[in-house]
Parts: C-alpha cells; sequence; structure tokens
C-alpha cells in the first residue's frame, strides 16, 4: 500500500467516524465496538 493510499483511507475513515458522530450520536460505532469484541472473544474460543 502507498502512503497515497493509506492517508486517503484514513482520511475516509477519520470521515465516517465524524459522520456517524454527528448523525447517530456513534450508536453504529457502538455497535460495530460490540460486535468486534464478540468476534474477538470468539476467536480465542477457537483458539
Amino acid at each position: 500500500m502507498t502512503d497515497k493510499i493509506a492517508l486517503y483511507l484514513g482520511i475516509v475513515i477519520v470521515a465516517l467516524i465524524g459522520f456517524d458522530y454527528l448523525v447517530f450520536d456513534g450508536a453504529e460505532l457502538l455497535f460495530l465496538a460490540k460486535k468486534f469484541a464478540e468476534f474477538s472473544e470468539w476467536i480465542a474460543f477457537w483458539r
């Protein structure tokens, strides 16, 4: 991955997080964080 692609990807991610925070009060980000926590526990179980 080049630096230019990484920079654009980082800007898009930060913009989407900001949009979620402003429009939906961070509800989707919280949902994804909870699902990621469940997923990591599931992965740890199979380890």
